[in-house]
């Protein structure tokens, strides 16, 4: 006959009027032995794993983006190409960062440099345009040539229906194949989505290109400008509230402290590690930052 486990009981919550109590069994199987870092690591691991976590082993920059690309496309149900993937990732999430690091690094070199307070915001203020300007101009002319090349594949498209339908079909039915579909009923698929819109069906399933997914040069342009101008803005408020004599090292905190929020941010949406995901991009933010203040000063002493 085993014993009963003894349960114990802890508070965790008190007050004058009331007090909030945990009851638990310990466990008697626990190591009464030190553990090293790497051992306490390994259990907690161990720990989230048996309560359905998934561990992966992330090494990079690469894998931690593609593995953010796997999880937001489980998460919204949707499949990117390389060239959307692209286009999502610098639009909507390196923009902020590159943002946050050169509009603090251009205010932190020209705050070295000796310069005041209405100095380093114009300048601020002056990066910021500028970059949201460059980001945008970049992206509408990469998206541009993404919409050119999407045109010439649906002409090309068009004109193979006119050409060879009986062709275009079989293609058609032999991608839905490749999906899992038994032959005939792919082949029934095939005939009622051409029969009803053949240029839409073969854009979506063969050349993957749909509304939603469709290059749109303007949208992109304001979109990377957008979060550019909002990641830059991030220091230049700094520049405003900090006193004239912290303006460095306000802005330097304060930035590194955005670039490690959206790290962090970054790193648990793609489920990788997030502190090693948010040291890393605070340190090359903090060797920028350093780099061109160091810069500045010798300029300014210079001067």
């Amino acid at each position: 006959m085993t014993d009963a486990p003894a349960f114990r009981y802890e508070p965790i919550a008190l007050s004058s009027e009331s007090t909030v109590v945990a009851e638990f069994a310990q466990d008697a199987s626990a190591a009464a032995a030190y553990q090293s870092e790497a051992e306490l690591e390994q259990s907690l691991i161990d720990v989230l794993r048996s309560q359905a976590y998934e561990f992966l082993s992330i090494g990079d920059e690469a894998q931690l983006v593609a593995n953010l690309r796997t999880q937001l496309e489980a998460l919204n149900g949707i499949t990117f190409s390389d060239a959307e993937w692209g286009r999502f990732f610098s639009e909507r999430i390196a923009g902020a960062n590159d943002g946050i690091v050169s509009t603090a690094s251009l205010v932190l070199g020209v705050a070295a440099a000796g310069a005041d307070t209405n100095a380093i915001l114009v300048a601020g203020i002056a990066g910021l345009v500028a970059g949201a300007m460059s980001m945008a101009a970049g992206e509408y002319v990469s998206v541009s040539s993404q919409s050119d090349t999407e045109g010439a594949d649906l002409a090309r498209e068009r004109a193979e229906l006119a050409s060879q339908p009986d062709f275009e079909r079989d293609e058609l039915a032999q991608i839905y194949v490749k999906r899992g579909l038994e032959p005939k009923l792919a082949q029934k698929v095939a005939d009622q989505l051409m029969a009803k819109d053949a240029l839409g069906a073969h854009a979506r399933d063969e050349l993957g290109i749909s509304e939603v997914t469709a290059a749109r040069p303007v949208q992109a342009a304001l979109t990377s400008a957008a979060t550019f101008a909002i990641g830059a803005a991030m220091p230049l408020l700094m520049v405003i509230v900090a006193p004239p004599s912290a303006t460095v090292p306000i802005v330097s905190l304060a930035s590194l402290a955005f670039l490690a929020l959206l790290g962090a941010v970054g790193a648990r949406a793609g489920g990788a590690d997030v502190t090693t995901a948010t040291l890393r991009v605070t340190f090359w933010g903090a060797m920028a930052m350093a780099l061109t203040a160091g810069i500045g000063a010798l300029v300014g002493t210079a001067v």
